[in-house]
């Protein structure tokens, strides 16, 4: 046996012992109260209501002194009526507030924060998250199995906050409109709750305090009983919409679009729900930051489109990496051009334990595109507390494709195996169909072991797409491959005396493809960290080895004038990465890399900083410069993105994105203001500026600009 494998052992049986003890205890349940005298939202938390309640106050610590109770009080207790449910939090504080952001979905990582993981189906597998931070700011994500979580959703709740020299203190309402959930006379929910205070970087929670899981982690969530007989006061939610605005493009006239829409949402059983759309716009929608792209792949862009978010869990069909059977942005969507949507529907949710994603949409034709039918059909059945068996079915239709995909897919999850550590088994297969095109390697499947926990971090997988798989509604960032997969990280808890939280080794992290037509190695992607280390302070520092291994068959076109000629390439790259801990007013996050790059060398600075000038005005500047030299020529690409966020409060915010690549000749900027008169309703003014890079720019004449204001009003009813 080598030594490094004993290490593994050792390492692998400490963590075992060292955690036994993140067990929920008995007291893993909160009763919320019936009131039929509603609560004022303010934060104030001075209703008599919440006066005549016994909070409950037992949270522990996750990090630092893991297992210890937490060095501030605090105290939530739940009450509910007819229309939504209230929480109240009370968080003591003897160190000052951390708080630097107003607006919606802020970067909580960064401020003090609640967190609040609810689970109305009680399955372990799906909820949702609230996150508040002492100004009012409001974030919130959809949880899916295994921990993780899509924060481009948006629901529909309120939250009010006061601070003091006691601590903070919130009040927030969550309507039952805006949750799934079954109908039950007695209703008992998974729920969980998270602190975390960031000039101590304490992180405290109400159950389930292990290391290998954050709150995220539902099955370790304790439960909310007292929920009874509610039920769906408004069963229909309707939000029309009104555009105009202007596109102007040089050597054209100017055009006046105007538009009107709308969705209609309807809780068809209290675990069902429809999404209806019509004459659908996504004009408000933040603008895509168009990375420097050095390598001969697409780049995946996260979908950030309302409409499909919410729900998107019962949709989802991965293949690895960023391989999807189903990739929304495939529908509506064209070379990241809008391509009209002329109406469409979902019906997602849960009946007993059948998860149903169904979704009809038919796009518009363009000069670009044809007008086109899709359809997807998920299907997830839960099996024990926290597994799954699925299948799914995709079809595009227009007059020159007729595409469909069929996929199953099963899961082994549990967060007790050797008592209370993660591991998940997955498998899957996938066919598709080409009308006029032949069957044969149209087949994709994969494999997959993880032990997702703290100290010991392993992941192996093995898969295949082949050379004529083509889902047409999903995502592939390359196919006609066999890869395997293999990470191992370690994170022992050593020099703790020394500032030190968290070491980080990666003994390897490789990902190694190869052709499937005919076996021949293609890529292989290796990462070492052979020293790396997070400080209780929050800062983090790793110098990372990697190896690198691509073949071209045809020569790659790097630029418009430089190509890589065919071969196979070895490059050896080193990098250092240095992080400050991002819950100071300015932090920094710089990545120095150097080494081979195909036929010579590369320099590469990836650097980020944020500065927050007070609680309305925050900037935060990305910048990557490559330095490449090549007996071909020499290049130099730079890509800047600037983000500029100013909130007045919590309702209304201005954003500025200003986005430079010098590889696309890309220069745009986008401002968006966005203001919620109310909850659920949004107010919009846009505008974009588009110019043909730096070397023509002149402010005043860009080459593309456009304008839209969109008012969307929430009638529910």
């Amino acid at each position: 046996m080598t030594n490094a494998i004993k290490v593994i052992l050792i390492l692998f049986f400490i963590n075992y012992i060292t955690n036994a003890s993140a067990q929920q205890t008995d007291k893993d349940t909160i009763k919320a109260i019936f009131t039929d005298q509603t609560p004022a939202i303010d934060g104030k938390l001075t209703d008599p209501i919440w006066q005549s309640l016994s909070p409950i106050n037992s949270f522990t610590q996750r990090d630092p002194e893991f297992g210890k109770p937490s060095t501030e009080k605090t105290q939530v207790a739940i009450i509910y009526d007819k229309l939504a449910i209230y929480i109240g939090v009370w968080c003591y504080q003897t160190k000052p507030v951390v708080a630097k952001y107003l607006q919606r979905d802020f970067n909580y990582d960064e401020d003090d924060n609640f967190q609040i993981s609810l689970s109305p189906f009680n399955d372990k597998r799906n909820g949702y998250l609230f996150v508040i931070n002492p100004l009012g700011a409001r974030a919130d994500l959809l949880i899916s199995a295994n921990g993780s979580a899509n924060k481009d959703w948006n629901g529909v709740w309120d939250a009010k906050t006061t601070i003091s020299s006691e601590g903070w203190f919130a009040e927030i309402r969550i309507p039952f409109t805006s949750l799934q959930f079954p109908k039950d006379s007695i209703n008992n929910w998974s729920i969980n709750f998270e602190r975390n205070i960031r000039n101590s970087n304490e992180a405290v929670l109400w159950r389930g305090w292990t290391r290998d899981c954050s709150v995220l982690c539902l099955a370790n969530a304790g439960t909310l009983s007292g929920l009874n007989n509610i039920g769906y006061a408004k069963r229909f939610e309707l939000k029309p919409f009104s555009l105009g605005g202007f596109e102007k493009q040089q050597g054209k006239p100017t055009g006046w679009p105007g538009k009107i829409g709308g969705d209609l949402n309807v809780n068809v059983t209290s675990t069902l729900k429809l999404n209806l759309t019509v004459n659908t716009d996504f004009a408000q929608v933040e603008a895509d930051r168009v990375a420097v792209n050095l390598s001969r792949f697409s780049l995946y862009y996260p979908e950030k489109r309302e409409f499909f978010l919410e729900g998107y869990q019962n949709y989802q069909f991965n293949l690895g990496s960023s391989n999807e059977i189903f990739y929304t942005r495939s529908i509506g969507i064209e070379n990241l051009q809008q391509v009209p949507i002329i109406a469409g529907g979902r019906l997602f949710g849960k009946i007993g334990s059948n998860n149903i994603g169904l979704l009809n949409i038919q796009t518009g034709g363009t000069d670009s595109a044809k007008a086109t039918n899709n359809t997807v059909i998920r299907y997830k059945k839960d099996i024990g507390s926290q597994s799954y068996i699925g299948a799914i079915v995709t079809s595009k239709n227009n007059n020159s494709t007729s595409n469909q995909v069929i996929g199953i897919d099963g899961a082994y999850n549990t967060s007790n195996f050797l008592g209370n550590k993660n591991l998940s088994i997955t498998a899957l297969v996938s066919k598709s169909f080409d009308r006029g095109r032949s069957n044969d390697g149209t087949y994709a499947w994969r494999f997959s072991i993880e032990y997702p926990n703290e100290l010991i971090n392993n992941i192996i997988a093995i898969s295949s797409i082949q050379n004529n798989y083509n889902p047409e509604l999903g995502f592939l960032e390359r196919n006609n491959f066999d890869n395997y997969n293999w990470k191992l990280q370690l994170a022992p808890r050593w020099f703790t005396n020394y500032g030190i939280r968290t070491m980080t080794f990666k003994p390897w992290g490789f990902r190694l493809y190869r052709t499937n037509t005919t076996g021949e190695l293609e890529s292989f992607y290796n990462e070492t960290i052979p020293f790396g280390f997070l400080t209780k302070n929050g800062d983090s520092f790793a110098y990372t080895l990697q190896q690198e291994f691509e073949r071209f068959d045809t020569p790659f076109a790097l630029t418009s004038t430089i190509k890589v000629p065919i071969g196979k390439y070895w490059m050896q790259r080193q990098e250092l990465h240095f992080v400050t801990f991002q819950g100071r007013k300015i932090w920094v996050d710089a990545n120095f890399s150097w080494g081979d790059f195909y036929t010579g060398k590369i320099i590469t600075l990836v650097a980020s900083t944020g500065i927050n000038l007070d609680k309305h005005f925050n900037v935060n500047t990305e910048y990557t410069i490559n330095d490449i030299k090549l007996p071909q020529g020499k290049v130099i690409t730079n890509e800047l993105a600037e983000y500029v966020s100013y909130a007045l409060n919590p309702r209304f915010n201005l954003d500025v994105f200003v986005q430079w690549n010098s590889l696309n000749d890309l220069l745009t900027g986008n401002f968006r203001l966005h203001w919620i008169p109310n909850i659920g309703s949004d107010f919009y003014v846009v505008y974009n500026r588009e110019y043909d890079g730096l070397k023509r720019f002149s402010f005043i004449n860009p080459q593309v600009s456009a304008g839209a204001v969109k008012l969307v009003w929430r009638l529910a009813f």
